[in-house]
């Protein structure tokens, strides 16, 4: 499943840089993450980087866009052909 950034982000930056996909991008208040574009860091790294490296840990499963390893891990290879 893709990931979410909550309203507890500090806007930090920190996780802008670790995305492997380039999902990440301001919104209208803080940092939001592009479904379409997060496989949870599956086809670049064991775990997802932005998780890894969110100070206010505000970066959880996002639970309307459910997806499998295979799924996550085809998105992966789609967007890096």
């Amino acid at each position: 499943m893709a990931l979410l950034i909550t309203d507890d982000c500090t806007n930090c930056d920190a996780c802008v840089p670790e995305c492997p996909n380039t999902a990440i991008t301001m919104g209208d208040e803080f940092y939001e993450i592009d479904p379409d574009k997060c496989t949870e860091c599956v086809g670049a790294f064991d775990e997802p980087q932005c998780m890894e490296v969110c100070p206010p840990e505000c970066i959880l499963p996002d639970p309307e866009h459910e997806e499998t390893q295979e799924q996550l891990q085809a998105k992966y290879k789609a967007l890096h052909v």
